[in-house]
C-alpha cells in the first residue's frame, strides 16, 4: 500500500480516538454532567448516548448537529473525528485487498 507522505508512522499504527471517547473522557467531566443529564440536554435516550460514549455507535450527522450545539463547536468537528476513525479502520481492514487494486493517476 502506498504511504501518504503526510502520514506519520504513529498514525499508521494507532487509530484515531473515537469521538465518543472524547465526549466521555473530556467533555462530560469538564461540564460535570452525568450521562443521563447530558442525554436529557442532547434530547436523546441515555442508551443512545451510552452507545456513542462506549464507541459502539458512530456519531451520525444528526448526533453531530446535537453535539455541535451542545459543545458550541459546530457539527463539522464531530463528523471529521468520526470520519477519521472510520477511514482508519476501513483502510486497516481492507489493507490486503487494497494492495491488489491498481492506482490510476488522472491528470
Amino acid at each position: 500500500m502506498t504511504q501518504n507522505p503526510t502520514e506519520t508512522p504513529a498514525r499508521l499504527h494507532r487509530p484515531p480516538t473515537h469521538p465518543g471517547a472524547i465526549l466521555r473522557d473530556d467533555v462530560l467531566p469538564a461540564l460535570e454532567l452525568s450521562v443521563s443529564e447530558a442525554a436529557r440536554q442532547l434530547r436523546v435516550t441515555r442508551q443512545t448516548l451510552h452507545r456513542v460514549l462506549a464507541g459502539k455507535s458512530g456519531v451520525s450527522p444528526e448526533m453531530a448537529v446535537r453535539l455541535g450545539k451542545f459543545c458550541g463547536n459546530g457539527p463539522g468537528l464531530w463528523l471529521r473525528m468520526q470520519q477519521s476513525f472510520d477511514l482508519w479502520h476501513a483502510e486497516k481492514s481492507l489493507q490486503d485487498e487494497l494492495e491488489k487494486i491498481p492506482a490510476h493517476v488522472m491528470g
